[in-house]
């Protein structure tokens, strides 16, 4: 059939279960599975099929099923209890936010990937994943905030193993009109269209909303009938295509995105960038501002003074760098729209990168992002640290750890991960309202007056759950693959219920190690084997379709567990995704995670097994380096990096299995009571993981950290048409040029030894050209060890100037002079990134 359109035929839904189509339309439902329960009840089976979407499901479901649901007294009531909650929620005015922060300004976050739900697959991981959470607890805490992402109309990709274990991958298009989205429209009732110019020519963008509680994402679609082939494959696949396309992408989601604002009115005030994907929503801004009537660098500083900039990997790959000419051909016209020129323009985001042996100026987004925001953060403390070295090139002279950027350790929604049964019984001991409290520390105490049978229910509940869902994926897999009937009936006694079960699911990137496990095969077919005390474990995620060598894990992983002394006792599931994630975090017994540290970012999802009860069992890097107590779970190695990459492997997985066998394994069976006891250690699990990692702990920090003082700034900046913002810049302009000319020398009288208490007088001498003395902050640099302290020299008469340095504790000092340009109203003392040091 030649199809000329498509309408989307709403049910005629009974009157008295008439607002089930409102609510299949806001993602509420998502985290809450009472909500889910209405529609699945309705046609457990059309529910499965369509990856447990509400708005497909009420398009299947017969009329007749509706009415006889209406009619059902049962059903009815939990109907009005979930839409009363719906209300009570959607109504609520005492929010966090309404209380704690009241005069937030809006904010607009951009992110490439959003993982909301398995229904709405635009998302491939870990960072789509934090990013939905995010938007989550932004509309749980009551927060003035719109999201901004793509549209793919086919993802990321259906994974399917073939009868080797080699990852294929299946791209499905989504009908867009069985999806929780709708057309965004503007005021006068039209369909919102923006046009952004991709290389040589205008494209065409229609603009979808997505309801996410309290809060709206905007996501951009230019799948049009008139746009080139080419140009509507650009919101096809997420990570499908190959740099051009990239740029192309990033050109889309930065610069439609903030038109996408401006063109349904949205307000913003902040701007988060969630990941370097989203950097060129800087020439947006500032051609704003330039259109305003603004120079260049004034429009510069006034868009950077609202923007935060969240990094996300320390992973050379996860840091696109594209080459000058590249960038010519998609924003080649920027620096005459900006009034500026390509060198000073590209100079803001230029790291130079080693290609095929030759040193090449790129135009690195992240450097991108860093340079046009004037607020930073890693992901975890441990990735605040590494970052810090990792950009520290980008202010010459300065020491790692005053580099600008800090740290908001990620956090999940707890209420999307943790399952009915643990939240129901969490209900009993933790106090009314407790979902709106989920980062009182003090509040998640109560998690001690839960009995070890109380929790061992509710989890052996969700591990029989895990265990069907298990055995009915492998077995859609092998009936795909033509497998025997003998391989078709060994699913059915795949994993057992009494055995310690350990989960590792993520993304198959090869720095997370997931064949680690697999390094000494004979101790490891001990620990499985083991007559009175088996170990089992269940495997799942997705390689980059381009990369190999993630996906030769995969198939060694299969190829293992095809093994005679491990088959049916270490598995590994095809199509990882939300819906798999959710049974393997609420269903294991621990989670594992052996990432090469220090790499591991922060990671997250041993944060949602520790919700259910399930303790984290992982190297010390990323979320756990900061989460691990010693009672709450367990760690693998030692806080350290290794040079040489064969050693680390082999001393982690020595202490994988050690832990395994001296530790977890007699813990699990061992039937102790009091703090020996496997019930201690769930409870501190989820007393201790629940409020810290929550991501309303993380989005609160955002508030705190971030949002509330970035808006203060911004807005003194941007006043009387940006003002200050003008007044910074001219002064950078003038700094930068003199800077070259300028010279510090120093002396001190520093003896052979001294004792604690007492001081040196250093003493330095400057040449400012024409700078003024005021502007220049000379100080001395103290460092023992890794600890340095700062001492302002006072000006004295001419160019000198000096201070009395304080020894105050014993220890081996190194001791130098520098100067920093700086005045009243810079972000950040380095903000220059000028730095002479004597």
């Amino acid at each position: 059939m030649n199809i000329i359109g498509k309408v989307t035929v709403l049910p005629q839904l009974p009157p008295e279960i008439a607002r089930l189509s409102e609510l299949a339309y806001n993602l509420y439902w998502s985290w809450t599975p009472h909500a889910q329960s209405l529609y699945q009840e309705l046609d457990s089976e059309i529910w499965e099929r369509f990856q447990h979407n509400p708005v497909r499901t009420l398009l299947e479901v017969s009329q007749e099923r509706l009415n006889s649901a209406a009619a059902d007294p049962t059903y009815l009531a939990r109907y009005r209890q979930v839409m009363a909650d719906f209300d009570a929620y959607m109504g609520q005015k005492d929010t966090w936010a309404s209380k704690n922060a009241s005069g937030m300004q809006p904010v607009a976050y951009f992110s490439m990937e959003y993982a909301y739900h398995e229904s709405l697959p635009i998302y491939s991981g870990g960072l789509g994943v934090l990013a939905g959470d995010h938007c989550k607890s932004a509309s749980d805490l009551g927060l003035p905030f719109t999201a901004v992402g793509l549209l793919f109309h086919q993802g990321y990709f259906r994974q399917l193993f073939d009868k080797d274990g080699w990852q294929n991958e299946a791209y499905d298009e989504l009908d867009l009109t069985t999806l929780p989205i709708t057309v965004a429209l503007n005021g006068a009732g039209e369909e919102v269209r923006l046009k952004v110019w991709i290389g040589d020519h205008d494209v065409q963008v229609r603009v979808w909303k997505l309801q996410v509680g309290r809060i709206q994402v905007l996501l951009l679609d230019t799948n049009l009938p008139e746009n080139t082939e080419d140009d509507r494959k650009l919101t096809a696949r997420l990570y499908g295509g190959n740099q051009e396309l990239r740029v192309q992408q990033y050109v889309l989601l930065g610069v439609a995105g903030i038109r996408a604002l401006r063109a349904l009115n949205v307000p913003a005030s902040v701007y988060h960038m969630n990941e370097g994907h989203a950097a060129l929503m800087s020439l947006e801004r500032m051609r704003e501002y330039v259109a305003q009537g603004l120079d260049f660098k004034t429009a510069l500083e006034t868009a950077a003074s609202s923007t935060l900039f969240t990094t996300h990997t320390p992973v050379a790959a996860g840091n696109d760098a594209f080459t000058f000419e590249l960038m010519d051909r998609y924003i080649g016209r920027w620096p005459g729209v900006l009034n500026t020129t390509r060198d000073d323009l590209y100079a803001l985001a230029r790291h130079d990168q080693n290609w095929d042996g030759q040193v090449v100026p790129a135009f690195s987004m992240t450097v991108f992002a860093l340079r046009m925001s004037r607020a930073a953060n890693g992901v975890s403390e441990l990735h605040g640290e590494v970052s810090r070295k990792m950009w520290n090139f980008l202010y010459e002279g300065a020491n790692p750890e005053e580099v600008p950027i800090g740290h908001v350790t990620n956090g999940a929604h707890n209420l999307t991960f943790t399952s009915q049964p643990m939240r129901d019984l969490l209900s009993t001991v933790l106090p009314q309202g407790w979902t709106q409290r989920l980062e009182d520390e003090e509040m998640w105490k109560a998690v001690e007056n839960l009995t070890e049978t109380q929790l061992s229910d509710v989890q052996r509940e969700m591990k029989r759950q895990m265990i069907a869902f298990v055995r009915a994926r492998m077995k859609e897999q092998l009936l795909r693959n033509g497998s025997s009937a003998a391989d078709l009936a060994h699913t059915d006694t795949l994993l057992d219920e009494n055995a310690l079960t350990i989960g590792f699911a993520r993304r198959f990137a090869t720095y997370k190690r997931a064949t680690l496990l697999f390094r000494d095969k004979a101790r490891l077919s001990k620990i499985v084997n083991n007559p009175e005390r088996p170990v089992q474990f269940v495997f799942a995620g997705k390689a980059h379709p381009a990369d190999n060598p993630g996906k030769a894990f995969i198939q060694e992983i299969f190829r293992v567990s095809q093994e005679p002394e491990f088959r049916g006792k270490i598995v590994i599931l095809e199509n990882y995704d939300m819906n798999v994630a959710r049974h393997l975090v609420q269903g294991v017994d621990i989670w594992l995670n052996n990432p090469r540290r220090p790499l591991e970012a922060s990671g997250t999802s041993g944060m949602k097994a520790s919700f259910n009860g399930s303790p984290n069992f992982s190297v010390l890097d990323g979320w756990w380096r900061e989460g691990y107590d010693g009672d709450n779970g367990w760690s693998i190695g030692e806080e350290r990096e290794y040079a040489d990459l064969n050693v680390q492997d082999d001393a982690d997985a020595y202490s994988l299995y050690t832990t395994l066998e001296t530790q977890i394994v007699p813990r699990y069976y061992g039937g102790a009571a009091g703090e020996a006891s496997w019930a201690h250690t769930v409870r501190d699990s989820i007393e201790t993981v629940s409020p810290r990692f929550s991501m309303q702990r993380q989005v609160i920090d955002y508030v705190q950290q971030y949002y509330l003082p970035i808006a203060q700034r911004a807005a003194r900046v941007s006043q009387d048409h940006s003002r200050e913002a003008r007044q910074i810049a001219e002064w950078k302009t003038w700094v930068r040029q003199q800077w070259p000319y300028t010279q510090i020398s120093a002396q001190a009288n520093m003896p052979t030894t001294a004792h604690p208490g007492q001081t040196v007088t250093v003493t330095a001498n400057v040449n400012p050209a024409g700078i003024n003395p005021e502007e220049l902050n000379v100080e001395a640099v103290l460092m023992r060890g890794e600890h340095q302290t700062r001492v302002p020299l006072r000006h004295q008469q001419g160019n000198v100037y000096s201070a009395e340095v304080p020894l105050a504790d014993s220890g081996l000092y190194s001791l130098g002079v520098r100067m920093i340009p700086e005045i009243d109203g810079l972000s950040h003392p380095l903000e220059t990134g000028l730095i002479k040091w004597a």
